[in-house]
């Protein structure tokens, strides 16, 4: 839902805030006030294509910005487009300098026009009444019937990746072919090194510990053997002092209390001479000097060395790149059975995809032949004598084939007798284009809720000046549609007539003045009393009598019973 749209500087518009609701909002006011300016500020964020044209007359840059609701999709395009969310909420700020050049903004993030295309479908269709903004072509037309039927591609979409996924492993394989020969022989080559050197993780720190303890073994040895002579062994050893001293502080503590504890003290310090002079006597046991063992652990390491200035500069990388190299091989070797069950996992992929394709190609074709009687009803109760038809059309040749099927859905109109039908972008009203598209979405809408099928996110569709060419019962079923419309949607639109405006839940007036010797639009909420007199102003003209206003207050009053 669009909670805020701002304008700055933008046409004649010099500031400009509008706070919407959910429901129906509409937006009125005198010819020429600038409406339409709003909507085409909108298109803007949407993604429409800039002109240096909007900016305000003695003023740099315009800047138009608004506030969506998110929704999962919207924050998945965010993410792609490496945007942070912010929030519940979305903020999309678009600048445009006087030279032409512009500036776009998502959540206060630099980003482009092409991430506000991507998020234009999720947040807003805008039917201004130059052009549709939104893409509603045959992808938006399929969405529509699927709503309608309470579709669910959520199976032919796996289906798709699945087919499409071994298709490409299928692709890769056969089509590298001679690049993977070229190679077979130095992964071989690669593979068969590593392997016969036969490297362990962390190896080479143990090699490198026993090297320095080989190439230092005399001075090991000597100082082992002097330690253990000084602890334990010699002549006046730290381990005989002890003794003497224990004997000594014994004696003492046989009258003095306190010498206890030091006695004990002594029996610790004693005990840990003895472990440690062990230790280094079994150290320098242990200890052989063997040029042999040397030499050997020497070539290791250099063979070792060798194969890190090749493969890696660790053991593990060693390792790793050896299994790769050895993968591609038996790749290589196996190629021809691997293609025959890739080519096999591929047929059967098809052969799901197809089923869930024609199943679902006979539901839209069943579908499409109610909604377009919906909708052609519905459109000929706003003032048109239309034939409307959904077309639907297969291209099985699996290049054709999409994760929604392989239907194309198109919508065609003849909007007067004798005329062939015609896609509706071929329409050449604005204001005929807008009328199609309300009778379509609450034909779809209405069908969707006698099905209970909620499933279309909530987005704002707006339609500006969606009343030229109607008037009296005409315009009455085009504010009743709007409103049923705007039960499930909120909805935007401009409107002259007043049987359309006595509908709305938001009532916005565009107002435009001389100050300052300047041409200023202003966008102001109307409250209860005000909307009144706005009403009875486009029933009567410039004069406000007395009967218009009870006349006004009548419509209001009717329009929501």
């Amino acid at each position: 839902m669009l909670l805020e749209l701002r304008a700055e500087n933008y046409a004649v518009i010099d500031h400009a805030i509008a706070v919407f609701g959910p429901g129906l909002n509409l937006l009125t006011g005198e010819t020429g006030a600038g409406k339409s300016i709003l909507v085409d500020a909108l298109a803007l964020l949407m993604g429409s294509k800039a002109s240096s044209d909007v900016v305000r007359h003695g003023t740099d840059k315009a800047v138009v910005s608004c506030v969506f609701e998110s929704t999962p999709a919207a924050e998945a395009i965010l993410e792609a487009n490496g945007i942070d969310a912010e929030g519940s909420e979305i903020i999309l700020r678009r600048e445009i300098l006087e030279n032409g050049k512009g500036r776009v903004y998502v959540n206060n993030q630099a980003a482009t026009v092409g991430a506000l295309r991507q998020l234009a479908p999720e947040l807003a269709l805008v039917h201004a009444q130059s052009e549709t903004v939104g893409s509603f072509d045959q992808a938006q037309q399929r969405s529509l019937l699927d709503r309608f039927a309470g579709i669910s591609t959520d199976a032919i979409s796996a289906a798709f990746a699945n087919w499409r996924e071994i298709q490409s492993k299928l692709t890769d394989l056969e089509s590298s072919e001679q690049d993977k020969l070229r190679m077979l022989d130095l992964w071989l080559f690669q593979s068969r090194e590593i392997e016969a050197v036969h490297p362990q993780p962390e190896e080479d720190t143990a090699l490198e510990a026993e090297r320095r303890v080989l190439m230092n073994a005399e001075k090991l040895y000597a100082a082992a053997l002097n330690a253990y002579d000084l602890l334990y062994e010699g002549n006046g050893s730290a381990e005989s002092s002890l003794r003497n001293a224990l004997k000594q502080i014994e004696e003492l503590a046989r009258f003095e209390v306190k010498f206890q504890d030091a006695t004990q003290q002594l029996k610790s310090a004693l005990a840990l001479v003895e472990d440690v002079g062990a230790t280094a006597r079994d150290y320098a046991e242990g200890i052989q000097a063997s040029p042999e063992r040397l030499a050997e652990i020497e070539e290791r390491l250099s063979t070792l060395a060798g194969l890190k200035r090749k493969y890696g500069t660790t053991l593990r990388e060693i390792i790793a790149f050896g299994e790769e190299a050895a993968r591609k091989v038996a790749e290589v070797e196996n190629r021809d059975e691997m293609i025959k069950a890739l080519r096999a996992d591929l047929d059967r992929a098809a052969q799901l995809y197809r089923a869930e394709a024609q199943a679902l190609h006979i539901e839209r074709v069943a579908t499409a032949k109610k909604l377009e009687k919906s909708a052609e009803a519905q459109i000929n109760d706003l003032a048109m004598k239309a034939r409307f038809v959904i077309s639907v059309s297969t291209d099985e040749d699996p290049a054709g084939w999409t994760a929604h099927g392989w239907d194309a859905v198109e919508c065609r109109i003849a909007t007067n007798a004798g005329e062939p039908l015609k896609p509706l972008d071929e329409i050449a009203s604005g204001g005929e284009m807008s009328r199609v598209l309300l009778a379509l979405k609450v034909s779809v809408e209405e069908g969707a809720a006698r099905g209970k099928k909620k499933t279309q996110v909530p987005r704002t569709l707006v339609f500006d000046e969606i009343d030229i060419g109607i008037g009296g019962r005409a315009a009455e079923a085009v504010g009743q549609k709007l409103k049923a419309l705007s039960k499930a949607q909120q909805v935007l639109c401009i409107t002259h007539l007043p049987q359309i405006a006595a509908f709305a839940d938001q009532h916005f007036l565009i107002e435009k003045r001389a100050q300052g010797g300047r041409t200023k639009t202003s966008v102001r909420l109307l409250e209860k009393t005000d909307r009144t007199e706005e009403i009875a102003r486009m029933l009567s003209g410039a004069t406000v009598t007395d009967t218009s206003l009870r006349h006004a207050e009548q419509m209001i009053k009717s329009s929501h019973n």
